[in-house]
């Protein structure tokens, strides 16, 4: 049997592997249409940064190496340019030579996807730059050694635009971010996009947001509403479309989100070809609906399962909850699931219960305060998604959660999670259970969230609620919701006349704890329309 690769980065690679130990006289053929194979793409803003030293480290496998581990030829510099699907055959050209046949009985399609680079006057310019492959990095690279730029902007706060940015300050380059979004990470709720500028902020790293470039100069670049930002360096970040040309030509079916459909074995519409990774759309786990994940860990799941099916060990693929985590500096965002707002676009009844706590006990030196955001379906009480930001415990936390989101956990479920303890690690009660209470408490009514957005838009209304804030005097000193009636929690009782009959009431504290013992004392004594800003402060500090 012939098995043929097109693309030789995450999945091609994988399946490469993979096909090898399931099938010794199989004869696998890889084409990489660059110059490298199995490389670490991920890895790339970390040898600008200088963080990789070496830069063979990020080159996994060689050709040679492929050849002699696994007998796989793998054919560099060659691009596959039509499928011949009823002859069976990929017409192909490496760099050099005539372009030939290659018949298959199997396909694999693995191309991923291709930087999108805006046609923005001065785009084509020698300093300007995408980050996509090893050539990418190597001409970034030499650029910043030769030239010394001073200034830099980064168009794009997703995730590579994000680590270019710390990578580019590492070098000592002045660098500014430049996102059309209202926030970086758009990917993530608002209010973590605005931690994650924060800390870019407090990095030296210029922040614009909600602003499109307009223009690419010799040394600025102008921006959509007149602004200019010093740059003699331009690295391009604004998305990643899938490489679709050679599976459209060939017929192959398309989905709604735009990318190659397959079915749950990684199949295409036809018999004979299977693909995987960026160029492929993908349930998601939480909202069933199909969309594109460009992520590396699922395409290097789906190159393993792919040729898993392709050569008779039938496996299925279920999916991909999108869990993602990125360094910022000393900080840390990450995400699995649904975000608040891409839940309640999918239709969800959607609960959130935010908790801003020390990533581990208190009392222990050295805790730093972990932003934590549960979503749930408040029916069924179903995790949907959730959200972290800070400078440890991070990608612990939504590890953890992740895995509870693939075995459609609740939050009773999360609440009775036995997470190790100890005090330099966690809480008794870590942050995921203590979350999981508050939310547990929204939902039984025991004690009623709004979100602090939620908050905001209802003190607009024509009946705005009364805000109690249950802080201390100093704390409300140095900040404060005007008009919002103060009394510390622990005068609350003495002081209940003071409160408005008939009102709705909004109770908030620094984060949440003490505003739980406010509307629990508020609802025993007969208030009804009471309810717990969640995140307290900290939150509502963070919208606009």
């Amino acid at each position: 049997m012939k098995l043929l690769i097109i693309g030789g980065v995450a999945a091609g690679a994988t399946a490469a592997a993979r096909a090898r130990r399931l099938d010794e006289k199989v004869e696998i053929t890889l084409l990489e249409r660059g110059p490298y194979v199995s490389y670490a793409n991920c890895g790339l803003p970390y040898f600008i940064s200088g963080d990789i030293e070496t830069r063979s480290k990020l080159l996994l496998q060689t050709p040679e190496g492929f050849d002699s581990r696994y007998g796989v030829k793998v054919r560099v510099n060659t691009e596959a340019l039509e499928i011949d699907r009823d002859g069976r055959k990929v017409r192909v050209r490496t760099v050099g030579q005539a372009d030939e046949w290659l018949s298959y009985d199997k396909l694999l399609l693995a191309q991923g996807g291709t930087p999108i680079r805006p046609p923005l006057p001065g785009a084509d310019q020698a300093h300007v730059f995408t980050l996509w492959t090893v050539p990418d990095m190597d001409r970034l690279h030499t650029f910043i050694e030769e030239h010394q730029p001073k200034h830099a902007v980064v168009v794009g706060g997703g995730f590579i635009g994000l680590e270019m940015a710390e990578a580019l300050r590492s070098r000592k380059v002045e660098t500014a971010v430049v996102e059309l979004a209202p926030t970086v990470l758009n990917l993530m709720d608002r209010e973590f996009g605005v931690q994650v500028k924060g800390e870019l902020e407090r990095h030296g790293v210029k922040v614009v947001t909600g602003t499109a470039l307009k223009s690419i100069g010799a040394e600025t670049v102008e921006l959509s509403d007149g602004r200019s930002l010093p740059a003699n360096l331009v690295l391009l970040s604004v998305g990643v479309r899938p490489e679709l040309s050679l599976a459209k030509a060939a017929g192959l079916t398309l989905g709604p989100s735009g990318a190659l459909q397959v079915d749950d074995t990684l199949r295409t519409n036809d018999p004979h070809i299977w693909a995987a990774g960026d160029m492929v759309e993908v349930e998601n786990r939480v909202s069933q609906k199909k969309v594109r994940i460009p992520l590396a860990g699922p395409a290097n799941r789906q190159g393993r399962i792919a040729a898993s099916n392709m050569l008779g060990t039938p496996m299925r693929y279920r999916g991909a909850l999108g869990t993602s985590v990125v360094k910022v500096f000393e900080a840390v965002g990450a995400m699995t699931g649904l975000s608040e707002k891409a839940a309640r676009d999918a239709g969800f009844e959607v609960g959130v219960a935010v908790m801003h706590k020390d990533h581990h006990a208190s009392y222990y030196p050295g805790g730093k305060e972990l932003s934590l955001k549960l979503i749930y379906e408040k029916p069924t009480h179903r995790l949907l998604g959730a959200e972290a930001f800070g400078h440890a415990g991070v990608e612990k936390r939504i590890d953890v959660l992740a895995t509870a989101l693939h075995g459609k956990m609740t939050l009773d479920d999360l609440a009775e999670l036995d997470l190790a303890y100890a005090p330099p690690f966690s809480s008794a009660n870590d942050p995921i259970n203590l979350a999981a209470f508050v939310g547990l408490n929204d939902c039984t009514g025991f004690s009623p969230l709004v979100t602090a957005a939620q908050a905001l838009a209802e003190l607009k209304s024509a009946t705005p609620p009364v805000v109690i804030d249950v802080r201390t005097s100093k704390e409300v000193a140095a900040g404060h919701l005007p008009g919002s009636l103060h009394l510390p929690v622990n005068d609350l009782r003495a002081r209940l006349g003071e409160v408005p009959k008939g009102r709705r009431l909004l109770v908030h504290c620094r984060s949440g704890f003490r505003a739980h013992l406010a509307v629990r004392t508020l609802l025993a004594e007969g208030f009804t329309d009471v309810a717990n800003i969640t995140g307290g402060w900290v939150s509502l500090e963070l919208e606009p």
